[in-house]
């Protein structure tokens, strides 16, 4: 049986499982924007319809990260980080036998619910398997799923899709979720439950100086993003790269990766600045997409900026004790998320893809101002 001991270096082998499971959840997630045309048409349902399947997928997330916390805070961690996995590999099968959106929304919800648990699991787990001097960096290793799946998983999955059928990257992403349950037995080390006395209540916690300022400016950038990236597809085509979807989501996650190497490389003491910088970027390239810059460049600047912001987040709530301020940043993450989606969706359905992107400015010149408040 493996066990959680000190070390002096990063447990590579763990630690690059729970980049696999980071990069299983944003692909499940976010893989219906790549084939969000193809679904539609799968499902007989418009563009704005079928996008409600990411935000159901957030929906799931919001409604029961923080009491599914709770529930299972004194579970066995390595087993409950198992249980997961097999929710996505359920998940993500149905949706591919689906031809019915009711059920196809069932399944997302399922995937919600999953996603949930991993969010809240991901960051503290990586901190426990590391020792102290190296924890900063074991998540960013930990999160860099994220920017690999949406610069590998994303644009291989809407290759796929386009070549076979949208059924096919689902099947996919589900033998996937298989392999990653096998690693996770053999590689992921054991680690208890916390007992309900230990572990700080919601209230608590954000009483901690510094948590409610980052989550707010958190749900404003995720919202601004997701709103955009939800729809990047019809967006895409109404930039006149219609047939290009899959390259430009492939230099926009290639872009991110560079994103989360440069942060991880200089997150130590700089999680504010850091974090500042990468909402700048997104916001030049949300007004960039009404104008005139190349839309491939556009995608470098927007990767760049969104590729370090989710270890950021995480990073800039460590200091709070227990898996409460994870709980409470994964349900804003996903509620921003849903929001984002549904705020999108009218956009796209009530002033056309070119209205999408205005979303961005509108909630990060906040965003900027309440970080250089913060400074």
């Amino acid at each position: 049986m493996h066990t959680i001991t000190e070390r002096e270096t990063l447990p590579w082998n763990a630690l690059l499982a729970l980049t696999t499971t980071a990069f299983l959840t944003v692909l499940t997630e976010n893989i219906p924007a790549g084939l969000l045309p193809a679904m539609a048409a799968g499902l007989g349902v418009s563009l704005a319809v079928a996008g409600q399947s990411v935000t159901i997928f957030a929906l799931g997330t919001v409604a029961t990260a923080i009491p599914i916390m709770v529930t299972t805070s004194a579970w066995n961690r390595k087993r409950l980080l198992s249980l997961v996995i097999v929710g996505f590999i359920v998940a993500n099968a149905i949706t591919a036998l689906s031809g019915l959106y009711w059920l196809t929304l069932l399944a997302r919800l399922l995937g919600g619910v999953a996603a949930g648990l991993v969010w809240s699991l991901q960051a503290g787990f990586a901190r426990r398997l590391s020792p102290p001097q190296l924890r900063g960096r074991a998540i960013a290793v930990a999160m860099a799923g994220i920017p690999l799946a949406l610069a590998l998983g994303i644009p291989a999955g809407t290759l796929l899709g386009n070549a076979l059928g949208w059924q096919a990257t689902f099947w996919t992403i589900s033998a996937l979720g298989v392999a990653l349950l096998i690693w996770i037995t053999l590689a992921v080390p054991d680690h208890p439950g916390s007992p309900a006395s230990d572990r700080p209540t919601v209230r608590r916690t954000l009483a901690v100086p510094g948590i409610t300022a980052s989550l707010l400016i958190t749900s404003l950038f995720v919202l601004a993003h997701f709103g955009l990236y939800t729809y990047v597809a019809p967006v895409l085509r109404w930039r006149g790269m219609g047939e290009q979807v899959d390259l430009a989501l492939l230099v926009y996650g290639i872009a991110g990766v560079a994103g989360l190497l440069i942060t991880g490389t200089l997150i130590d003491g700089r999680v504010r600045v850091l974090t500042a910088g990468g909402v700048a970027l997104i916001l030049v390239a949300g007004l960039a997409l009404v104008g005139p810059v190349p839309t491939l460049v556009t995608m470098v600047v927007w990767g760049l900026g969104f590729g370090g912001l989710p270890a950021l987040s995480q990073a800039a709530i460590a200091h709070a004790e227990g898996d409460t301020a994870q709980a409470v940043l994964v349900t804003l993450w996903n509620l921003a998320t849903a929001v984002g989606g549904l705020v999108g969706g009218l956009l796209l359905s009530g002033f056309g893809a070119g209205a999408v992107p205005w979303l961005v400015p509108v909630l990060l010149v906040p965003a900027l101002w309440l970080l250089w408040r913060r400074g």
